[in-house]
């Protein structure tokens, strides 16, 4: 991995440069101490993983995020703040980070969150090198592999614990519909959905909001957990919107009098991106 380093602190800068050379992590090809310079350099050496301070001089870390993944989406980004105002660290999130680490440093913690990025980098280099083998494959094992995606489907909805929602089914049989047919959610209409289905637009809705508001509450659950969980950092953003997951979890610390609300269509698109991604 070939990381870059974003900070206003030198001192911050070694800690980070030392934790990833005497760990072998990898390789640090620059680094800086401000926004904009940090711009030009990102773009030019174009590293695998950038490590970034959010509150900088003439351009700030979420700002430098938002641009460079606008010309560079490859590069992951690991946000390092000392920041604790959730709005700022909502925005982060948004903005395209992987993770976000509190100061003051802790060497486990960044070894860990580099691994895991590192990890998350290689699964989809290796994933991509196998579409493009399998590029020019016939029909025939398209059609093989959709099991497979429904498999993963499952899988996905068994972690957030929605099995045993009855809106559940529905929203496995929605996908198998639009796998089969090659569609998304939004090149649909409910009806098409619910005459497949064989039911009525308005029931089927309902169910399927109340399974995934069920896994909503178990993510938010895991979240306050474990903030740092796997299965949290990937679905909180792909399956629901990030600022729906931190309003339930400050509904279940009783800071809130409602919940997050559920987006029926983003989570069933997440569902069929998540499930091509890991097959």
């Amino acid at each position: 991995m070939k990381y870059y380093i974003v900070d206003d602190d030198i001192n911050i800068v070694k800690i980070l440069s030392n934790i990833i050379e005497d760990n072998n992590l990898g390789e640090i090809v620059g680094f800086s101490n401000d926004g904009e310079a940090a711009y030009k350099e990102i773009i030019a050496t174009n590293p695998d993983i950038v490590l970034v301070d959010l509150l900088m001089p003439k351009l700030d870390g979420n700002s430098l995020v938002r641009e460079i993944k606008q010309l560079r989406p490859n590069i992951n980004f690991i946000m390092v703040s000392q920041v604790t105002d959730s709005e700022l660290i909502t925005e982060s999130y948004k903005a395209g980070i992987e993770f976000f680490i509190s100061k003051p440093l802790n060497k486990i913690e960044v070894e860990k969150v580099a691994n895991k990025v590192a990890e998350k980098i290689k699964m989809e280099q290796m994933l991509n090198n196998i579409r493009k083998i399998f590029t020019n494959v016939d029909k025939r094992l398209e059609n093989v592999e959709k099991p497979d995606r429904i498999k993963e489907i499952k899988y996905i909805l068994s972690m957030l614990g929605m099995l045993g929602e009855k809106g559940t089914n529905d929203i496995i049989n929605t996908c198998v519909y639009l796998i089969n047919n090659n569609k998304s959610f939004n090149e649909c209409s409910m009806d098409e959905i619910c005459k497949y289905l064989k039911d009525s637009s308005k029931t089927v809705r309902q169910r399927m909001r109340r399974a995934i508001k069920e896994g909503l509450r178990n993510l938010a659950n895991t979240g306050l957990e474990d903030y740092g969980n796997d299965y949290f950092q990937r679905y909180s953003n792909t399956l629901f919107d990030f600022e729906n997951v931190k309003a339930e979890m400050d509904y279940i610390r009783g800071r809130r009098n409602s919940g997050g609300k559920v987006n029926l269509g983003k989570f069933i698109e997440g569902l069929l991106l998540l499930s091509e991604k890991e097959y």
